[in-house]
């Protein structure tokens, strides 16, 4: 079955009823979202222009994703489950945010190799107190919109939530710890004496970690990548969206956003409790 999934607070009855005439769909209203089931004649080039034409978010479900099946979800860190970079937010402190922030875009959008500037921007941080950590994290992260009662709607449904960042275990763990998430992989900032040391301690987490970290995920818990539904806003996220039943491009750049399966540009992380068909308060 074909479904369109409609959410945004500027979506209303007649706009909803209004696509499903036009795609010979049932419309179904809920409190949060819109549905409409058994459109005909649509694809993504449709969909893509019907976002032009709306300021709500429209996603087309893959057929062969069963949202009734799914039983995990993996999201990126930075940028998506939380408002900031954090790698940024640290150069702040050194004077430097302006040419890490243009690296770590540079490397979201795919135009740099992701390992390569990760360890440039390290490198730049060499030398910094490790109580800065602290206070970016006690200062400026926050959560993004809807982070929250996406978590804890999803726990009440039976979900794995994991976590994996090419950010920071620092983050990762406070986080995990404080959303109660299920696994967690992120990057070690090697430090000594009290000062970071300009580099990362082990393996990158990159792209394909990333990657590997949702089929680890999928085979601790003896499930499916089919039954996952992967996270993300950077180029970085691709290869962990591929396996994926359904992924979701979440304020991302339009390199994510052309792949993905799905993308949310007009709602908080919640929404992806629609793309569920999911209830919530």
């Amino acid at each position: 079955m074909t479904t369109l999934v409609l959410q945004g607070k500027s979506l209303t009855h007649e706009l909803a009823e209004q696509i499903a005439h036009q795609y010979s769909g049932q419309f179904n209203w809920y409190k949060h979202y819109a549905t409409v089931t058994h459109v005909s004649n649509i694809d993504a080039e449709a969909v893509h222009q019907l976002r032009q034409q709306y300021d709500f978010d429209i996603n087309l479900i893959p057929e062969q994703f069963d949202y009734r099946a799914a039983k995990l979800l993996v999201t990126d860190m930075d940028s998506t489950l939380i408002t900031i970079e954090c790698i940024d937010e640290i150069a702040d402190f050194m004077n430097l945010k302006p040419e890490v922030a243009a690296i770590t875009e540079s490397a979201m959008r795919g135009e740099i190799d992701f390992e390569t500037s990760l360890r440039k921007r390290v490198s730049l941080l060499k030398g910094l107190d490790v109580a800065v950590l602290e206070r970016v994290y006690e200062e400026r992260l926050k959560l993004s919109p809807g982070a929250e009662l996406m978590v804890s709607t999803l726990k009440e449904h039976g979900y794995s939530l994991a976590l994996v960042s090419g950010g920071f275990t620092f983050f990762t763990d406070r986080l995990q710890q404080r959303l109660g998430l299920d696994f967690a992989q992120a990057n070690k900032l090697a430090e000594k004496d009290g000062k970071l040391t300009g580099e990362v301690d082990g393996d990158i987490c990159g792209a394909q970690t990333k990657a590997d970290f949702l089929l680890a995920c999928c085979e601790k818990i003896n499930i499916s990548a089919e039954q996952t539904i992967a996270v993300g806003d950077g180029a970085n996220d691709l290869l962990m969206m591929a396996p994926a039943g359904l992924s979701v491009a979440y304020h991302a750049k339009p390199k994510v956003q052309q792949q993905a399966a799905t993308a949310i540009n007009h709602n908080g992380l919640d929404a992806i409790l629609g793309l569920l068909q999911l209830e919530y308060n």
